[in-house]
């Protein structure tokens, strides 16, 4: 993944990028893996990375929990605020 500047959030192409990446370092197959770890359907996650939706509060610690990040990172993965 390229490097990226400060101030600017992810494009989708770098959300989706992130999150391959991301499961193949914990080895997570596929986005139904990750979804039924996390407890939401592939949909919904494939929405969240392609920026279409926003992750609820709810869902957020369970998706940190399985991608070992913190929110701070999921949610600039996610373009929703920008990196510092």
């Amino acid at each position: 993944m390229r490097a990226r500047t400060a101030g600017r959030r992810y494009t989708q192409e770098e959300s989706a990028d992130w999150l391959a990446q991301r499961l193949l370092k914990l080895d997570i197959a596929t986005y139904e893996e990750f979804a039924a770890k996390v407890g939401i359907d592939r949909g919904t996650i494939s929405r969240y990375f392609r920026q279409e939706r926003r992750p609820s509060i709810d869902v957020i610690a369970p998706m940190c929990e399985v991608l070992q990040v913190s929110p701070e990172t999921l949610l600039i993965a996610l373009g929703a605020i920008d990196k510092k």
